[in-house]
């Protein structure tokens, strides 16, 4: 028996009374060992939890030992749960192969669901058939984007060109002097391309540069094409090709009297329509100066009031068609490059060999007075000179004879130095950039320098 001091553990066995025999509760609930106390009574060591109602010792609660916490252990604890929380579905069946394989198109036109895209995607890590096909669907996909040109390095035509010809020299070669209009052309084109009838009819307003004062004249999209159209046929008539013209009379054979008579002759304001004629027109152009060969560069182009030679009238007319076609990109907002630097180059030659008969010119009207030591010197020999510096893409050094366009420039005769960068100095000889705002770092005779910025200026005409 258990004692009053003494506890004995239960070894879970069957319980057994003083006698060591299991002691069964009869009908009355007495038990025989439980001794003489009869009903009620509870022997030390046991637990009665009401009258008549005793606790079998094999139902006795265990105590469990102690066992370490899950903290201690360095263990990550599991996330509690959360009662309220959305149960997440169980993942649905896998579609079979061939309807993955039928999704390839529309995942590669990202036209799938995010279920279908997620399938798919993971199909293809397993599958290297479906893969391969997700492939070319993909690289087919970008070939059916229209090509966007307008984005695209100038430059990048002419390396593409020159790449070309290098495996495969043509039979009949675009001459040097006639590439930028070449270029100059394709890339308005390539502007042009994706316009619609609100930006064919955009307001674009022409600048220049006459009288030491500036000009303006308003047209559209569309009308800057027609000028283009117009002023490049006399190109085209020098060379026998149609003039655009036709027989409709220009009051001057001058690039803006011819343009005045194109927009007089037309019942409504240009269209897009313009736009074919350019473009065939230019075509026209560069075909055959290149099958009359290189030869035909000194054929002179009159311009009605001066005279170029086709070399220079090319390069004359592609300067034109960068200019024009940034007055067009303006008007709708859209950005447009400079020329690649090798052509950008020519241009600012062009200009800079003209300037000698443009300060002659403006000495005959009285605009440039001439300076109290100027001197006339012999065709070919140096005389006094301005060093004309230009800076960035395109640039260069050209010494301009100040006192007689026959003369030649010299270092030694140098009386001043004006530094521009090459796109400023085209923007001021296209009449865009008033000769007194003229970004240019200025040297020496402020009244040679003077003269020079204001004849690039007057290079200018609509």
């Amino acid at each position: 028996m258990n004692g009053p001091d003494r506890f004995e553990a239960y070894d879970g066995h069957d319980g057994e009374d003083g006698h060591g025999d299991r002691a069964e509760d009869g009908p009355g609930g007495t038990d025989p060992g439980e001794g003489a106390a009869g009903t009620g009574a509870t022997a030390p060591g046991q637990r009665a939890d009401g009258p008549g109602d005793e606790q079998d010792p094999a139902r006795q609660p265990r105590i469990p030992l102690p066992r370490a916490s899950l903290e201690d252990g360095g263990q990550p604890l599991p996330a509690p749960a959360d009662p309220g929380g959305d149960v997440p579905p169980p993942p649905g069946p896998v579609p079979a192969h061939a309807v993955l394989k039928s999704l390839l198109g529309a995942w590669a036109l990202a036209a799938c669901s995010a279920e279908e895209a997620t399938a798919v995607e993971e199909h293809l890590g397993t599958c290297g058939g479906c893969a391969d096909e997700a492939r070319r669907l993909r690289e087919a996909v970008g070939l059916l984007q229209r090509p966007d040109s307008l984005d695209l390095d100038p430059g990048l035509r002419t390396r593409v060109l020159e790449t070309c010809l290098e495996r495969r020299p043509p039979r009949i070669p675009v001459p040097d002097w006639a590439a930028a209009y070449d270029a100059e052309t394709a890339r308005l084109d390539a502007l042009l391309q994706d316009f619609g009838d609100a930006e064919w009819h955009a307001p674009v307003r022409l600048r220049w540069f006459r009288s030491d004062e500036s000009t303006s004249r308003r047209t559209t999209v569309a009308g800057v094409i027609a000028h283009l159209l117009t002023v490049d046929g006399m190109v085209a008539a020098a060379l026998g090709l149609d003039d655009p013209l036709g027989q409709v009379p220009a009051q001057d054979p001058t690039p803006s009297a011819r343009t005045e008579a194109y927009w007089r002759a037309s019942h409504f304001p240009p269209t897009r329509a313009v736009r074919g004629p350019w473009r065939e027109q230019s075509h026209n152009l560069v075909r055959t100066v290149s099958f009359t060969g290189g030869g035909t560069g000194r054929m002179p182009i009159s311009y009605g009031e001066f005279e170029l030679p086709l070399h220079d009238a090319m390069l004359d007319r592609a300067f034109e068609c960068w200019v024009h076609a940034e007055d067009i990109a303006d008007a709708v907002d859209y950005p447009y490059d400079p020329p690649s630097p090798r052509h950008l180059h020519r241009m600012i030659d062009l200009a800079a060999r003209m300037l000698p008969t443009a300060l002659a010119q403006r000495r005959r009207t009285g605009l440039a007075a001439p300076a109290a030591h100027r001197h006339l010197v012999a065709a070919g020999e140096p005389g006094r000179s301005l060093r004309l510096e230009i800076e960035g893409s395109g640039g260069g050094e050209w010494l301009i004879p100040l006192d007689s366009p026959a003369a030649k420039g010299s270092a030694e005769h140098e009386v001043a130095h004006v530094a521009l960068d090459g796109v400023e100095f085209c923007r001021l000889a296209a009449g865009h950039v008033p000769p007194q705002e003229a970004a240019a770092g200025q040297v020496g005779d402020r009244e040679a320098i003077r003269d020079v910025l204001f004849a690039a200026a007057s290079l200018s005409r609509m």
